[in-house]
């Protein structure tokens, strides 16, 4: 397994990592009122599903590339 991979797979559960804490986060009290009152979470939870998900993209895209070059 070459760098290129095992970084890939780092990202991959790291972004899968974000976006459970991110859904976790979005089950809290504040971001419940927020999501009432506002129609939308907070910022916060927001960043960290969005980055989960485009950081787990990128370590998959990783994963799957392998050795070809782009």
């Amino acid at each position: 397994m070459n760098p290129k991979q095992m970084f890939g797979v780092i990202a991959l559960v790291a972004g899968v990592a974000l976006m459970i804490y991110g859904m976790n986060a979005s089950h809290s009290m504040a971001d419940q009122m927020s999501n009432t009152f506002r129609g939308r979470f907070t910022n916060n939870t927001n960043w960290y599903i969005y980055g989960g998900i485009a950081l787990g993209l990128c370590g998959l895209l990783m994963v799957v590339m392998r050795g070809k070059t782009a």
